[in-house]
């Protein structure tokens, strides 16, 4: 939400400086993202001046320059060079002096310096008006009223608007806050009750409104008052299309509205003004004079104002005369009913629709407009007709125009103001601070709730209708701590608690332990959106993938099947900012359906490699991570929980190269590999990537069913014994453990690869590896005899599985 300071300024009957107003907002929920200086003209103008031009001559080596002289107030006259073809003694114009940086409507700053052209020196610039970001003219230099004063400096003649522009941050149920009306009303009340002494805003009113003549009424008819609760119009004629005076244009600029015309830009500023949002019609084009507020049939064509043709929802609202749609209600306007430059009688609309069905129609045909933000959230359904009021009376003044009907009101059931009873003590529970009962009433009484019942230990209230959000007495309090401020909560000198006790805390206590792990090995967590965009999945993915109804956007329309995607669009990012070697993990869920009501969540635990595993140094120089790091890092990973995988097997996969997968008890309880390239090229990766996912849920569950005991150090010394053989070339590692494995030597601690060579020497297709192994036996020292004959077990068993040749 974006307010202007000289915007709200107007409505607060105190003067408060840019600083401490933001400060106020920040203080009382309104939260300060961003304050900014905002310049109509960039650069304000600064170092232009006033000047006339005294006299002019024919460039002597140049035939479309023009030699002048200039009085800028000055001791002496500028020699200034000129290209502009209506340059002529006698004009006063705006001159850049030396020194002087100009901000053109297009391109970049220029620094005035003493220039030399065609051997003449120039002493400044006299400017064009889109030289200087006063027009987009350049057909020659700005020539001004002869009355302008030499030597006025161009900012006091021009004044161009400049204004400090806040962007807050608005929570979801701040409704109240989206208008600078209702921005100046929570200030006020901060200001009441941290200045004792009652401030109430100067807000707008429609006093002075009148019906001029009853020569155009428009009939009104709601068939949906549950979608419309309220709908009011007015008819204003023989209105002139034309700019916006200069006032409304700074204003909607400011807070970065693009003006279009006189009739537009007023709803656009009583919107920003009352957070009422308009839409004015041209009732020429309402055929029958009758506005019927309906649903149309499913599928019904509408082109809205952007000239697109949309297929309607039975469940979207329609503003309709007798003949069609004229209007998506409360979000996007038709293209043949809104104003036009040939529009000459108007109907202003001002309703209240229902937020549901404004928000989901606008998720539905992609439309985030600035009315349907504000409906979706809900609006002061009691603000309708004094805010058509509001807007008739400026419409003309600045349109000229007749107020050609009496207001239509349509407003079936009256809605009741909602009642609140809180009680005293229950204020000083939730807020932690005892408030006076004065300086509760008077904080809820300037914010506009009235005051029903007063007792002694209860206090009931009815809530203004333009904070549809407040329903319990825990929103009261939330209301009251925010007008005291934020910052003021007191910290109190002890807190009593009563600690919680989980039943299956075993899962946090093991995620905690493999996440310091990594963190330890140099890995930084990420979390990441588990909605993701479908364009990244084939058609076949897609099927058991779970999408959105009503997707924030086309990039965030399904949930993720995994953490893969959505770990490399991290990757993608981090990368584009220069972070090249990184080391992740994240704990998320993955979501899938099997087409039908069923949908299942998974818990899952990815790691994530790219760059190196240690940047350069004195001592060592960087080295690439690879699939092993990534291995040895699950490895370490399935160690820290006590578990350890039956088997790990190569298995294919669409996305990943090298693709190894752990099971334990004939389940997968996790996979990893390499980033195949194409990949990688959908994300604009140039460099390896080595993801791992592994099944958190599982790994959890199997780690907390195990049995944990303390194990005494062995008192005898282990034997290590190393073993060269020749084999296969593509034979693979898990192929020498599982023969191993397979003898069952209960002494043997451990089998380690230690060294692989290949040579033509070896003969064709074959490689040597060399293997470590570990004995120990933890109740005796063990004899060489002992061990000799588990090694011959060992090389018979090599020799036969994988014809092995043992080298000597």
């Amino acid at each position: 939400m974006t307010i202007s300071y000289k915007w709200l300024s107007e409505y607060l009957p105190v003067i408060v400086d840019p600083e401490r107003l933001s400060r106020i907002l920040t203080s009382i929920g309104l939260e300060v993202e961003s304050m900014t200086n905002y310049e109509e003209v960039k650069g304000g103008l600064q170092g232009l001046v006033i000047g006339e031009v005294l006299s002019t001559e024919k460039h002597p080596n140049a035939d479309k320059l023009t030699l002048t002289k200039v009085n800028i107030g000055g001791a002496e006259p500028l020699q200034i060079v000129c290209g502009a073809p209506n340059v002529a003694a006698g004009q006063k114009v705006v001159v850049a002096t030396v020194g002087t940086t100009i901000y053109p409507t297009t391109g970049e700053p220029l620094t005035m310096k003493v220039a030399k052209i065609r051997s003449v020196e120039s002493y400044g610039m006299i400017c064009a008006e889109d030289e200087i970001g006063l027009g987009t003219s350049h057909a020659g230099i700005l020539v001004l009223p002869s009355d302008a004063k030499i030597g006025t400096p161009a900012p006091d003649y021009f004044q161009p608007y400049e204004d400090v522009v806040y962007e807050i941050g608005l929570t979801p149920n701040r409704m109240d806050a989206m208008s600078h009306w209702g921005v100046a009303r929570d200030v006020c009340a901060y200001l009441s009750h941290h200045d004792k002494k009652e401030i109430k805003p100067k807000l707008p009113n429609g006093n002075g409104f009148k019906v001029d003549i009853t020569s155009l009424n428009i009939d009104v008819k709601l068939e949906n008052d549950n979608a419309c609760p309220r709908y009011s119009g007015i008819s204003i004629t023989n209105v002139v299309i034309k700019d916006s005076p200069k006032w409304l244009q700074q204003k909607l600029k400011a807070i970065g509205l693009r003006p279009i015309n006189n009739i537009v830009d007023i709803t656009n500023f009583i919107q920003h003004e009352t957070g009422q949002p308009l839409h004015a019609f041209d009732a020429d084009q309402i055929a029958g004079k009758k506005i019927i507020v309906k649903n149309l049939p499913q599928g019904t064509s509408f082109v809205t104002l952007d000239e697109k043709e949309r297929k309607l929802s039975a469940e979207d609202l329609m503003i309709c005369d007798e003949k069609e749609g004229l209007c998506i209600a409360g979000v996007f306007g038709g293209l043949h009913s809104g104003v036009s430059n040939k529009t000459k009688n108007i109907f202003l609309e001002s309703a209240c629709f229902d937020s549901i069905t404004i928000r989901k129609t606008s998720f539905r045909h992609g439309l985030r407009t600035d009315a349907a933000s504000r409906f979706e959230k809900g609006t002061d359904i009691s603000a309708t007709v004094n805010v058509l009021k509001r807007a008739a009376i400026l419409i003309k003044e600045i349109c000229g125009g007749e107020i050609a009907s009496g207001i239509v009101d349509i407003y079936p059931n009256q809605k009741p103001k909602t009642e609140i009873a809180i009680k005293w003590h229950f204020i000083k529970k939730l807020s932690g601070k005892n408030y006076h009962p004065d300086a509760v009433k008077d904080i809820l009484n300037s914010l506009g709730f009235e005051t029903l019942k007063e007792g002694i230990d209860e206090l009931r209230v009815a809530v203004p209708y333009h904070k549809p959000d407040i329903s319990l007495p825990a929103d009261l309090v939330e209301e009251i701590v925010r007008i005291d401020g934020l910052d003021n909560i007191e910290i109190p000198e002890a807190i009593t608690i009563t600690p919680a006790v989980e039943e299956n805390y075993a899962t946090e206590v093991y995620r905690e332990k493999v996440a310091t792990y990594l963190a330890g090995q140099g890995f930084n967590e990420m979390m990441t959106n588990s909605i993701t965009n479908a364009a990244y999945f084939s058609e076949e993915e897609l099927q058991s993938m779970v999408k959105m109804l009503n997707s924030l956007s086309s990039e965030l329309n399904v949930l993720r099947n995994s953490l893969f995607e959505t770990s490399l669009e991290v990757v993608a990012h981090n990368l584009n900012h220069k972070n090249n070697s990184l080391r992740l993990f994240e704990f998320g869920k993955s979501y899938s359906t099997s087409g039908s009501a069923k949908y299942n969540e998974t818990e899952n635990l990815c790691i994530t490699i790219t760059g190196n595993k240690n940047e350069d140094n004195w001592k060592h120089k960087s080295n690439p991570s690879d699939f092993y790091f990534l291995k040895g890092t699950v490895d370490a990973v399935l160690k820290s929980l006590g578990i350890t995988p039956d088997t790990i097997e190569v298995v294919e996969v669409p996305k990943l190269d090298n693709h190894i997968v752990y099971k334990l008890n004939n389940q997968i309880i996790g996979g990893a590999g390499e980033v195949k390239k194409k990949i990688l090229d959908k994300f604009s990766i140039k460099q390896p990537v080595f993801f791992a996912s592994l099944n958190w849920a599982v790994l959890a569950t199997i780690a907390a069913q195990q049995t944990k005991a303390v194990k005494e150090l062995p008192k005898y010394p282990s034997v290590q014994r190393d073993l060269a053989m020749i084999v296969a070339k593509e034979l693979a590692w898990e192929q020498v453990q599982q023969s191993v494995q397979k003898i069952k030597l209960n002494k043997l601690q451990d089998i380690k690869l230690f060294d692989i060579f290949e040579s033509e020497k070896l003969g064709e297709g074959k490689k040597s590896v060399a293997v470590n192994f570990t004995f120990l036996d933890e109740e005796k020292t063990l004899t060489d005899k002992e061990i000799d004959s588990w090694m011959g077990k060992i090389m018979t068993t090599l020799e036969k599985d994988l014809q092995a040749e043992i080298r000597k």
